[in-house]
């Protein structure tokens, strides 16, 4: 696999996310103001985009946020999830970030803490579906 980072969301992310958030999850309000904040990271299966997630930087300084981190339903159960992670955090981290967050749906909860991320905070809803806000601090 090789990923790429784009500076504006390209359009084979915006495709990754519109047929899992959208079209298997139904969510409604995918794309939002954030999308021209952040950085883009697409996975690539030779030509064809397999898994997508954006980082940006949160409130304080070092503190960065991922999200939207997505898998082509026929690509999942191979690890690119995790390795779309690894690598928003490699790019985090390569821009002096020292901590990542990030609001998981409570369904993958236990995927990010194999990660190594732990929950904090309350649990709340995003179009109705329960998350809550996990973190991990980043090795140099």
């Amino acid at each position: 696999m090789i990923s790429k980072v784009y500076d504006t969301l390209p359009e084979e992310a915006a495709m990754i996310r519109r047929a899992v958030f959208m079209d298997e999850q139904g969510f409604v309000q995918e794309f939002d103001e954030t999308d021209h904040l952040a950085r883009h990271i697409v996975l690539f299966d030779g030509e064809t985009p397999v898994a997508v997630c954006r980082f940006f930087p949160g409130d304080t300084p070092g503190d960065y946020i991922v999200g939207r981190i997505a898998v082509m339903k026929p690509y999942r159960s191979r690890g690119l999830g995790a390795e779309v992670l690894r690598a928003a955090e490699n790019a985090a981290a390569a821009l002096h970030g020292n901590t990542i967050r990030l609001h998981a749906q409570i369904s993958a909860k236990g995927f990010y803490e194999k990660q190594g991320y732990a929950a904090y905070g309350e649990e709340d809803l995003d179009e109705d579906c329960p998350h809550i806000w996990m973190r991990k601090t980043l090795t140099a």
